[in-house]
């Protein structure tokens, strides 16, 4: 990841936003953002901090006027904006509308593949491997919006078992 004066009060944002939060596997919730900015390059800035500061406005008490006054542009503004889905919205109705926001798409696609990464758990039930079928539906749904045909419903089981295995591991 590299550092700008935009990116830093993300990170700072973002850590202090989720203190204290921990993710499915009892592991400190920050890693999950800082994990997603990394994904991104050198010159896109506003990709790393949407990264960092996905889930602030869904699963904390920040508004989008304290991500504002953080220093975060517009840009990452209209990001998050799309990003923080509505519970009264089908998923993939929410999903399908993060298409017309390059960054969004971007962002959602590194945050679902590592979502539905279960080796991250010590323990996977039913309920994580419907959730892993919901967000591979996700990403094919959002590379086939940009006409790329990824994530086919016949590769799904054979992806699913080999996290499996590598989990039991």
């Amino acid at each position: 990841m590299f550092y700008t004066p935009m990116i830093r009060a993300a990170m700072k944002l973002a850590y202090k936003a989720h203190e204290g939060q921990l993710d499915r596997s009892g592991v400190p919730y920050i890693f999950h953002p800082i994990h997603l900015a990394e994904q991104f390059e050198e010159g896109e800035e506003a990709e790393v901090c949407v990264a960092l500061l996905h889930d602030v406005m869904e699963d904390t008490d920040y508004t989008v006027d304290d991500i504002r006054e953080a220093g975060m542009s517009e840009e990452v503004i209209e990001a998050l904006l799309l990003l923080k889905h509505d519970p009264e919205v089908d998923y993939l109705d929410y999903v399908r509308t993060l298409g017309a926001n390059e960054i969004a798409w971007k962002v959602k696609i590194a945050d679902l593949r590592h979502n539905y990464d279960l080796t991250r758990l010590e323990e996977v039930t039913e309920k994580d491997i419907a959730r892993f079928r919901k967000y591979w539906s996700a990403l094919r749904l959002l590379f086939s919006l940009r006409g790329i045909d990824a994530y086919a419903e016949e590769d799904q089981d054979e992806v699913l078992n080999i996290m499996l295995e590598e989990q039991a591991r």
